[in-house]
Order: structure tokens, then sequence, then C-alpha cells
């Protein structure tokens, strides 16, 4: 699991039908500290998140395809967790 940002919401007219009714988001991955790492990719949401929320997100196919309990969605990153603050070591 990693830590990351909700940046945009993706709308799309014409998709998978796995992807009918599922609510999708543009995600950057964060580091601990908060700093942007890598690039920006498309997350499936499952906890109502929104545009600029932190959140904790599952990248990786076989587990994200095991919530929606199909084992050939379309899917590898879903937003798992809406986080209010990390906390390490005393400091946020």
């Amino acid at each position: 699991m990693k830590l990351a940002r909700v940046m945009a919401q993706v709308v799309s007219t014409q998709k998978h039908a796995f992807y009918r009714g599922q609510k999708t988001f543009m995600v950057k991955a964060l580091t601990l500290k908060g700093a942007i790492e890598g690039s920006t990719f498309v997350a499936v949401d499952r906890v109502q998140s929104g545009v600029g929320d932190l959140v904790l997100i599952m990248q990786e196919g076989s587990s994200a395809r095991h919530m929606f309990g199909e084992a050939g969605a379309p899917v590898r990153t879903v937003i798992v967790g809406i986080v209010d603050h990390v906390d390490m070591a005393g400091e946020r």
C-alpha cells in the first residue's frame, strides 16, 4: 500500500463494462514526507474520496481484482482509505 494525493476525477463516456458505476480518479503517489513520487495514474475509488484528499492506495492487480470479486477485472489500483494524518515518531 502507498500514500497518494487525489489530483482529479476521471470522466469517461466510453469505457469497459467493469468501470460502469465506478468512480475513478487520477492520483499521485507520495513519499512518507508528502513529496510527490513517480507518475500520475488512474485509481478506482472504494471509499468516497474526493479531489485533494490524502488517500491510501493498493497498487496490486490481483488484490484489487479480489476486492471486486472479479478475477478478470481490468483494474490495478484501488483507493482503499482516506488518511486523516500520518504520525511518525510523534511528528505529523
